[in-house]
């Protein structure tokens, strides 16, 4: 009997595991209300278990003169903390108690290079968050978890730090400065394609490349992260997202293991189902790929956005515009959640969407420039993890993000063709979709690849809602410092943040490259 049910459970999982992947079009006739969750789709089962650590680290008032101060006196305004040893990191942040609280100020940090002992000078890290997150009033955006937050910094292998913050006026409560420690690439999974094929070419974002991939650990996780509050993970011993598996040891009764395997069984099959019936059902590719493949223009007017073309049309007339075609741009190729490393497991449980996709906003991540391409999904899962995990929101807040090389890669969970509901242009996520250049752009160009990449991800996407890349249209504010909430707003259909919120962000140098984007991706779409 025990072989027999053992044998059930191993059938179960590894049809889980040759599901397709889920990343539906968006077809009006079933798209979900605004701001709903899908009833029956949850989530798909998490990754394996993935390495990857936050060091917390209360500062404290720093007085008299010392190094951490350049010199200077100290005072209640000026918090920090000294040189010291801690656990590896290499990405940093600071966050407060109170969301609602503004950091006026400063905060600069020096990070020594794991290993090698020489620090590094003083590095700034953005203060201005604020504009980034949930809606006023959204459930995300109340919730009881969330942090007044910097924007973090990549600095790289480190495992030494120095701060100090200096504020302008009376710093906020709870100063704390976040170390996170992204992990290691996970390791191929067994009988699973996951080579992305990163570019690391810095010309035109092209599809091949040498950067090394990021791979998927084999095998199933022993347990949920500490802190998890997300996802049931198919093929382990309980369905419960928060508690330790079901143990096997010698104090564990015969039925209660008979019962957890059982479990383990129905939670199988129930994904199964899922996956299979839900709203999973456009195959972009096999479930578990590390990336999306690119589609030429072709082939989707072929018939691969099937359930895509009703859509741009009833957008398309509805704005008076022919639409004897969707102008849908060729799909770029998107590395997947799974291709950067995603750990399911920390985000918060089920998908939030909203109606359509009326505007992109572009940001620049304000991480900083000193990373390579191969290190871009290292860099993903820091932003990740410091936005779940230290910041409160339920996931990362862009729903994609582009890398100096031109890769793209998919952002918040819910599937790349649906209109996901982010955390990246606070009082705009309605009807709008978020992408992060990963990089400061404040006073360095942007690489052509990054700005090409982002013409042909607008291109497809905004197409798949019936979008002029060229055109306006307008959003309804939820709030902010530009805009009061209920004020309707035209916006550029590929804007910048700073168009709806008062923000340098996505930098002078990108906000500038905005038009040849939007030139750009109206050609990809195959308007003249």
């Amino acid at each position: 009997m025990r072989a027999s049910l053992a044998s059930t459970i191993a059938v179960t999982c590894a049809a889980v595991l040759a599901l397709p992947v889920s990343l539906a079009a968006p077809v009006a006739a079933s798209a979900p209300p605004a701001l709903a969750r899908p009833p029956a789709v949850a989530a798909l089962p998490p990754a394996p278990e993935l390495p990857g650590s936050t060091q917390s680290l209360p500062l404290a008032p720093l007085g008299g003169t010392s190094r951490a101060l350049g010199g200077g006196a100290g005072g209640a305004g000026v918090q920090g903390l000294g040189r010291r040893d801690v656990r590896p990191f290499s990405l940093v942040g600071v966050v407060w108690d109170d969301p609602g609280a503004v950091l006026r100020g400063t905060v600069q940090v020096r990070t020594r290079a794991t290993g090698g002992g020489t620090w590094s000078e003083w590095q700034d890290v953005e203060t201005h968050n604020d504009e980034h997150g949930a809606d006023p009033g959204t459930a995300e955006g109340a919730g009881r978890v969330l942090k007044g937050s910097t924007a973090p910094l990549w600095v790289g292998d480190s495992d030494g730090v120095e701060i100090r913050v200096r504020g302008e006026e009376k710093l906020p409560g709870g100063l704390r400065l976040e170390l996170v420690d992204p992990g290691e690439a996970p390791e191929t999974r067994a009988g699973t394609a996951t080579d992305p094929g990163l570019d690391s070419g810095a010309d035109s974002g092209a599809d091949s490349g040498s950067a090394a991939p990021p791979r998927t650990r084999a095998g199933a996780a022993s347990g949920p992260v500490s802190g998890s509050d997300s996802g049931a993970r198919a093929g382990s011993a309980s369905g419960s997202a928060s508690g330790p598996s079901s143990g096997t040891g010698p104090g564990t009764d015969a039925a209660e293991m008979t019962e957890a395997a059982a479990e383990a069984a129905r939670t199988a099959a129930e994904t199964a189902r899922e996956a299979a019936e839900g709203e999973w059902g456009t195959r972009l590719a096999p479930y578990g790929s590390a990336w999306v493949p690119a589609l030429a223009k072709e082939a989707e007017a072929a018939g691969e956005t099937e359930g895509v073309t009703a859509v741009a049309e009833t957008a398309q007339s509805s704005v008076k515009q022919p639409a004897a075609r969707p102008y849908i741009g060729p799909r770029p190729k998107i590395v997947t959640r799974q291709g950067w490393g995603a750990d399911e497991r920390i985000r918060e449980k089920g998908f939030v969407y909203t109606k359509t996709i009326k505007v992109a906003f572009v940001h620049h991540s304000a991480t900083g420039n000193n990373y390579s391409c191969s290190q871009a999904p290292a860099v993903l899962r820091g932003i990740y993890r410091y936005h779940v995990k230290s910041s409160g929101w339920r996931d990362i807040g862009y729903n994609f993000a582009v890398d100096k090389c031109g890769n793209i890669y998919e952002g918040r969970a819910g599937g790349v063709t649906k209109p996901v509901l982010g955390a990246h242009t606070l009082g705009f996520n309605v009807d709008s979709m978020g992408i992060a250049v990963l990089g400061t752009f404040g006073s360095s160009t942007p690489p052509a690849a990054a700005v090409t990449a982002v013409a042909r991800l607008t291109a497809w996407k905004l197409g798949l809602h019936g979008i002029d890349p060229k055109g306006s249209t307008y959003l309804v504010s939820g709030g902010g410092n530009l805009y009061k909430k209920g004020t309707r707003v035209r916006f550029h259909t590929i804007a910048g943040h700073r168009d709806g919120f008062a923000t340098e962000c996505p930098g002078a140098r990108l906000y500038g490259r905005l038009g040849s984007a939007r030139t750009s991706s109206a050609k990809y779409q195959g308007r003249h």
